[in-house]
């Protein structure tokens, strides 16, 4: 470097950045200009670099340009500063120690520089294999340098660019970087810019634009035709929006940030002008703003794309092929006979979406037709949806064999299917707050019957099977469908929403001459949607009572098969981290269990015991062990423990206690759970208080998650204890080390003469820190009075069930039974309890007094 540039001046520099950018965001804030700040941030950069550029001295031979979004003047706030400095042959040694001292210098005066130094040649080679940088350099301007030299760049850059590949390298990114992102599109931490919908699609069409030489702006694109001036305003408004949240979000993280994290949801609706209402915070109502934003600038994409591609391929004009007066097939998209045929007759809006489910051939619209769409959605008011056509075809769509998921996305993404069902427009783009749901709630919905109709498919059978023949042999599947689409359609309303989409449910079914009996079982199945996963996973299904209170719910065979589908269908589309093959077990035996009730009757407890201990028996029998040899262990054991445990159970502990029933050392053996997922851990050992306290903190402590507790007593005072635990981070994929681990440590846990250690006290997740869960404690005695039951609703944190384990020595609470559900950051747990402290109201307002502090978020 020619001339040594003093700390001073660094230091100078470094506070003219400082200065500069803080000017920038008290004007942004004032007058509130996406655009203005964008534009000056990049100019105030321009300025600092050419000062440093001149400073240095570097050969007047080389250029420095400005590419990336900085190139293209919206440089925002943390975004990195990306560079290329042009050389026009390669750079010696020196030149090549003056560029490292400039890059140095760069970073010293606060500038995050993205850098790249290369020769025309080595721009053109770099260009041609990655389209990447073939798009940053598309945008490059001049900084400072050599100007010649940056238009012989331009020009040879331009001339050679191959608008056709390049159309398709981005249409190929921008479906690689959908599929990457698809599902953060409508979870409730969206990426506002990579996400579909977000500011990258509307970017992407500004690249192919700019470098087919059409535009380089939404006004430009409108002068070729290309979109409306009205549609270039719509674009506008929507990126500004984008545009402003990004710009905040840089703000408030202080930091490059394009999520819309829940720590910045509640001020960035608050900066917007948002406030919470009775049934809606503020941040739902930015955050449906930014969802209804985003299906916007999806469909514009799809739409100016296709525009793109018919200018940049004109065709050689395959001859249309007529598919009936209103509509033909132009190549493999759906084409409207003319642009007013939606005006003329408003029944093409509903047909065009049948005629893409019944030719499959068909992979879309053609751009003429879906901006016609776009601008005739607004016909479907009343009149509309009481013509009698169109309610039959809306009902053909939802009877077609194939394409029901995917038309119905399609028309939710369009905006047609929140219009037609207007209960629906409420609930698109609306958040969840219950931390279980990652999806909005058209979404989840959306989720849901996909989930009903991949049942369908016969390659997917192996996924579930029970589901697939249920749902095969089920009549008039249409049914299933509206239950999903209304069962979490009154979202947001307050009050119990099952009830009030059931109200809508009816109103619907009504409308479009749904036979009654169909009629009644969506309302019922709306109504009761959550009633068989509550029952599973918080009742004790062994016991023939709760079977029998299920099953007078149920009525017969065709409510169970559709309740079973739309719960399994229902969890599943909740989060990918929801489902585990616990519940499915757990409602599997519920099913089966509740179809053998309705074809038989009543079970008595002593049949249900008869046939368990005959299967357990059986079992036993086949690894060899005589018909008597089993008596001595279950002389021990209640009636309780035949009903708790189900044949295969009882046979894996008898086969294991067999010779040490009075044993003075704790056993502890493992296996792969039956269910598939997880290990089944057996304790027996001599009972005392602290037995559970301990299990508990062992798994806690090697983070293992509990979801099932069977804890039984016997009559000589062992505890046979039975646990189901899943390893979440799936550390090992060798069971048989897990499982030789576990039996290891757990007995050293026991034999320990070392006082049960404190409960882990983790860091709250920022899901419960901005979306608190109020811990609910509510005992009660079953209907039986022989125990009483513990429910628990609480943020789930480390260390919860140790606090509650504890809990239960300090009163002197026994343990029967625990089921662990764990809902996303949600934990919903049951216990069956028996205790002394029970019988008395005061000590039992203490136990949940203590509960609940017990409870409470640690932060």
């Amino acid at each position: 470097m020619s001339l040594p540039i003093s700390q001073k001046k660094t230091a100078d520099w470094r506070a003219f950045l400082v200065e500069g950018r803080q000017v920038l965001r008290d004007t942004y804030l004032t007058n509130l200009s996406s655009t203005s700040l964008l534009r000056n941030h990049s100019r105030l950069v321009d300025q600092l670099l050419q000062e440093i550029w001149q400073k240095t001295q570097l050969p007047e031979s080389i250029s420095l340009l400005a590419v990336g979004g900085y190139g293209r003047d919206q440089l925002f706030p943390y975004s990195d500063v990306d560079i290329l400095i042009l050389l026009p042959g390669a750079p010696d040694e020196n030149l090549n120690l003056q560029l490292e001292q400039l890059v140095a210098l760069l970073w010293d005066t606060g500038l995050d520089v993205g850098h790249s130094v290369r020769t025309l040649e080595e721009c053109r080679e770099e260009a041609a294999k990655d389209i990447t940088v073939q798009t940053n350099l598309l945008e490059a301007r001049l900084i400072a340098g050599n100007k010649s030299l940056f238009q012989q760049f331009d020009q040879t850059f331009h001339r050679e660019l191959d608008q056709r590949a390049f159309f398709e390298a981005k249409y190929l990114e921008q479906q690689q970087r959908h599929a990457r992102f698809h599902d953060t599109a409508y979870n409730l931490e969206p990426n506002v810019k990579e996400s579909p919908g977000g500011l990258r699609d509307l970017q992407n069409i500004i690249w192919i634009s700019d470098g087919c030489g059409l535009g380089q702006s939404w006004m430009e694109l409108a002068h070729q035709s290309i979109i409306t001036s009205n549609e270039a305003r719509q674009i506008r408004r929507h990126e500004t929006l984008l545009e402003n949240i990004r710009i905040r979000l840089h703000y408030q993280a202080k930091r490059r940030e394009d999520r819309l994290l829940f720590d910045f949801q509640a001020t960035l609706a608050q900066q917007f002008g948002f406030t919470d209402k009775k049934q809606r915070r503020a941040s739902e109502q930015l955050m449906q703003r930014y969802y209804r934003t985003a299906k916007a600038i999806s469909l514009l994409n799809e739409i100016l794309l296709q525009n793109l591609r018919a200018k940049i391929f004109p065709s050689s004009h395959t001859a249309p092929v007529e598919l009936n007066a209103r509509f033909r097939k132009q190549g493999n998209l759906l084409a409207a006979a003319n642009d007013q045929i939606f005006e003329e007759e408003p029944s093409a809006i509903l047909e065009c979406f049948l005629l893409l489910q019944q030719h499959s051939e068909l992979k879309g619209m053609t751009a003429s037709t879906l901006r016609a769409l776009w601008r005739a959605k607004r016909l479907i008011n009343p009149l509309f949806r009481r013509e009698r056509h169109n309610r039959d075809l809306f009902m053909e769509i939802l009877r077609q064999p194939r394409g029901v998921t995917h038309e119905l996305r399609r028309m939710n993404q369009y905006g047609i299917l929140g219009r037609y069902i207007p209960a629906f427009g409420r609930i698109v783009g609306q958040m969840q707050h219950d931390l279980y749901h990652q999806y909005t709630v058209d979404e989840h919905t959306l989720m849901v019957l996909r989930n009903l109709r991949r049942f369908t498919v016969a390659e997917f059978a192996h996924e579930f099977p029970l589901c697939s023949r249920l749902i095969n042999s089920f009549e008039r599947q249409e049914v299933l469908i509206l239950a999903a689409l209304f069962h979490d359609i009154a979202k947001g309303r307050g009050g119990d929403h099952s009830a009030l989409g059931k109200v809508d449910a009816r109103r619907f079914c009504t409308a479009h001459n749904i036979a009654p009996e169909d009629t009644d079982l969506v309302c019922w199945l709306v109504e009761k949607h959550l009633t068989m996963s509550a029952t599973a996973q918080k009742q004790d299904i062994s016991d023939p009572d709760v079977i029998a209170s299920f099953a007078e719910k149920i009525k017969d065979q065709r409510h169970l098969a559709a309740l079973y589908l739309l719960t399994v269908a229902d969890i599943r589309g909740t989060s990918p981290k929801v489902w585990n093959a616990w519940k499915g077990k757990l409602l599997e035996d519920l099913f089966y269990a509740t179809k053998r009730h309705l074809s038989e009757g009543t079970a008595t407890t002593d049949s249900y015991l008869e046939a368990r201990q005959t299967e357990a028996q059986r079992i036993l029998r086949l690894y060899a062990i005589g018909d008597k040899a089993h008596e001595e262990l279950w002389s021990k054991l209640d009636v309780g423990y035949f009903l708790r445990h189900d044949a295969q159970e009882i046979a894996w502990h008898t086969r294991l206690l067999l010779a040490h029933t009075n044993t003075d050392t704790p056993i502890v053996r493992s296996r792969i759970s039956p269910v598939g997922e997880g290990l089944q851990v057996l304790i027996y050992s001599r009972d005392h208080d602290d037995l559970f306290a301990r299990i508990c903190g062992f798994f806690e402590r090697t983070d293992y998650n509990i979801v099932e507790a069977k804890i039984h007593t016997t009559t000589h005072g062992y505890a046979l204890d039975s646990f189901l635990v899943l390893d979440e981070a799936n550390r090992s994929p060798h069971y048989r080390d897990l499982i030789s681990y576990v039996e290891f440590e757990l007995t050293e846990r026991l034999t320990s003469s070392n006082p049960v250690e404190e409960p882990l006290r983790g860091r709250l997740s920022r899901h419960l820190k901005h979306f608190p869960i109020a811990p609910q404690v509510r005992i009660q005695a079953d209907d039986k009075g022989a125990y009483h039951v513990l429910s628990i609703t609480a943020g789930d944190q480390s260390g919860l069930l140790s606090r509650i384990a504890q809990i239960f020595v300090k009163h002197e609470i026994h343990l029967h039974t625990a089921k662990i559900n764990t809902l996303g950051g949600r934990a919903e747990d049951i216990f069956l309890i028996t205790g002394d402290s029970l019988q008395h109201t005061k000590s039992t307002l203490q136990l949940e007094t203590d509960l609940v502090k017990a409870l409470n978020p640690v932060t």
